[in-house]
């Protein structure tokens, strides 16, 4: 670790004005803008940039090759795959300068995001959601949804471990299949997890 208790590697480039929380790693070639902020106990990997006033919180993995940009705001606990997608104007052209149109993209907090994944500017993904490897999500996600395919279609649910929840007894009850944890649809498209609070950590 560094003076500062976070860990760049040599061949990183950190710009002026940014926030890195303690604990925090960052590995071979990545490029942090100025304003970005990121929290405690990250984990960027190879060849990662991380655009300006970009917001990122605490226990945060980025894999290799991803670019967030500008405009994004990644919650507490988000994985983020290899090489997955981030996107921040709706209608890019070369010709004309769009960056007062940047849309806000929201990963809430435990959402992944699977490899070469591509998010489409201006969603909002649910807390604990699963985006599948190689899915383009177009349209807001909803807390626990199993997001699949081109463009991504909602495949079923996932609990905080990471499981497609089965419900065995079909009575509105389903259940993890690792922890055993149970939830609920309390409302239509509105998953609850009824053993554990929603935003306590696993560990």
């Amino acid at each position: 670790m560094s003076q500062n208790n976070y860990f760049v590697h040599p061949s990183s480039f950190i710009d002026e004005g940014v926030e890195i929380g303690e604990e925090t790693k960052i590995w071979h070639f990545c490029h942090i803008q100025s304003g970005a902020r990121i929290g405690k106990n990250c984990v960027l990997g190879q060849n990662v940039n991380i655009g300006n006033n970009v917001v990122i919180g605490d226990y945060v993995k980025i894999q290799n090759n991803v670019s967030v940009y500008e405009g994004v705001i990644l919650e507490d606990y988000v994985f983020c795959g290899p090489s997955c997608v981030f996107t921040n104007i709706s209608n890019p052209r070369s010709e004309l300068v769009r960056r007062h149109l940047y849309e806000k993209t929201i990963v809430r907090r435990g959402a992944s995001i699977g490899a070469n994944a591509t998010i489409v500017c201006g969603v909002t993904i649910g807390r604990y959601a699963l985006i599948g490897a190689g899915a383009v999500v177009v349209s807001d996600v909803p807390d626990y949804a199993l997001m699949l395919g081109v463009p991504a279609r909602q495949k079923g649910w996932v609990s905080r471990h990471g499981h497609r929840l089965i419900n065995p007894d079909n009575d509105g009850i389903y259940v993890c299949p690792e922890s055993g944890w149970r939830y609920k649809e309390v409302e239509p498209g509105i998953l609850r997890c009824l053993d554990w609070p929603e935003d306590k950590p696993l560990k």
